[in-house]
């Protein structure tokens, strides 16, 4: 589904636009990268679902935050246990969409004390491999729950366990809001509350983690188990090894993945090193005036 279109100048009526951080690429040292990619999922098909209503808000705030976003609407996808799903239209899309994702937004109502069927099949249509790639492996996660009575955390919990599961970097924060029915305008829109604070803190948060991990991921959940058990040994760019390692009779091959993060994790570091040091949110290193002009649009 498309994001609907962001009304009046800002189009963030609940929030006070003048304190958002509209910059964090170049914040982080990182100026000049492109806009990180988010794939967002909900879990209700009600005409006015509320988890949906809060993903729609934390896409417009994702975007002006720097991320280009999809939601994915999942009415019409078959359950996880049917015949030739794999080749079902919706089943395609979603696997797609969370390829060409870099980190994903997860919201689920809180249901009988635990997430939606709806979003778990969403999930359970994502495979731990698919054709040799991983298509959650190493994206960020947020996760966020909508309650239609108090205050809550099964839902984000079980969304947290699910995660990890999925090889996933679930930031730390994360939104669990109470009684949605009323935190929401007839027209859709949030209500400003301390609900959507938090709200805006996630967006913020997993757009930062997000960019952080960018060229990295794949390195970071690189596994020794699985190196062996796939008989690709770890050949750092400075050993200058290149000698073939013998298993059972077949060559193993150095890990492509290794290679290309060995080569590259030093020209990243000097993307971030010496501009991260200029940040107003470095402490001494800041220069004199850390937010001249219009740094908040």
């Amino acid at each position: 589904m498309t994001v609907h279109e962001i009304n009046g100048a800002y189009g963030f009526p609940a929030a006070k636009t003048d304190f958002f951080d509209t910059d964090i690429a170049a914040r982080l040292g990182m100026d000049g990268q492109p806009p990180v990619r988010i794939l967002l999922l909900y879990g209700s098909l009600r005409e006015r679902s509320y988890s949906r209503l809060l993903v729609e808000e934390a896409a417009r705030l994702l975007q002006t935050f720097g991320a280009e976003t999809r939601i994915f609407a999942p009415r019409g996808l078959p359950h996880a246990d049917d015949v030739d799903v794999k080749n079902h239209p919706k089943v395609k899309e979603l696997l797609e969409l969370s390829l060409w994702s870099e980190g994903h937004v997860w919201c689920s109502p809180e249901r009988h004390g635990t997430i939606t069927g709806l979003i778990k099949t969403q999930i359970d249509h994502l495979p731990l491999v698919s054709g040799g790639i991983r298509p959650t492996q190493g994206r960020t996660l947020a996760v966020m729950q909508v309650s239609g009575g108090s205050q809550s955390f099964n839902s984000v919990n079980q969304l947290r366990q699910l995660g990890r599961w999925m090889r996933m970097f679930t930031i730390p924060n994360q939104s669990s809001i109470a009684k949605a029915f009323e935190e929401f305008e007839e027209d859709g829109r949030m209500k400003p509350s301390s609900y959507y604070d938090r709200l805006v803190d996630v967006m913020e948060e997993l757009v930062k983690f997000t960019l952080l991990l960018r060229g990295r991921a794949d390195y970071l959940v690189n596994r020794y188990s699985e190196r062996v058990q796939e008989g690709r040994p770890l050949f750092g760019a400075d050993s200058r090894q290149t000698a073939s390692v013998e298993k059972g009779g077949a060559c193993c091959a150095p890990d492509p993945i290794a290679q290309r993060f060995s080569l590259g994790l030093s020209v990243s570091s000097q993307v971030t090193r010496e501009p991260a040091c200029t940040s107003p949110f470095f402490g001494e290193r800041r220069p004199p005036n850390p937010l001249p002009g219009n740094s908040f649009r």
